[in-house]
């Protein structure tokens, strides 16, 4: 960021900039591969299968 963009916008000024700021993105999400759920999935099923593994053998 250049110095004109920070001094463009003071949040602690009450009069707005006549530009608006910069718009940020905090979080971008991007949309799933098939190949990226189907390795979720299968995580999750591991998962599970140890959770109730582990329950079972233990009880």
């Amino acid at each position: 960021m250049s110095d004109d963009e920070s001094e463009a916008y003071d949040p602690t000024d009450p009069q707005a900039p006549e530009t608006e700021p910069p718009r940020r993105s905090t979080a971008p999400q991007s949309e799933y591969t098939n190949g990226q759920v189907a390795i979720g999935f299968a995580v999750l099923l591991v998962g599970l299968v140890v959770v109730v593994g582990l329950t079972v053998a233990l009880a």
